[in-house]
């Protein structure tokens, strides 16, 4: 009686090692993804934030261009704002297949991608 008594200690022991090493497992592979989404949302940023100065540029130049043919500079910043507005309201007319959709896509792509080691 006292052999099946131990090997259920055993059995049990066993078995709450297992759990506890199951959830540090778990645990693990999370922080694993969270860091690997981490680091392509941020690589990723800092891509648009490259891109962004360098439309922060070129609007510039294209300001005082536009300025130039007009005659007078603020007229040239009124027709690139005015631009910008136009490409403002259809981003915000389409933004869930233009920004909504591929960001999903992209975070649940990083999410399922498989690590290559």
């Amino acid at each position: 009686m006292k052999d099946k008594a131990t090997i259920v200690e055993t059995l049990v022991e066993k078995a709450e090692e297992y759990a506890k090493t199951s959830v540090e497992l778990y645990k693990l592979k999370a922080i694993d993804k969270g860091t690997d989404i981490f680091a392509a949302v941020f690589s990723q940023a800092i891509v648009l934030l490259i891109v962004a100065l360098f439309f922060l540029l070129i609007t510039l130049g294209l300001c005082y261009y536009m300025g130039e043919i007009l005659g007078k500079t603020h007229f040239g910043f009124f027709v690139v704002a005015g631009l910008y507005f136009l490409i403002g309201g259809v981003l915000y007319l389409f933004r869930n297949r233009l920004l909504d959709v591929p960001l999903n896509d992209f975070i649940i792509r990083q999410i399922f991608k498989e690590k290559k080691r």
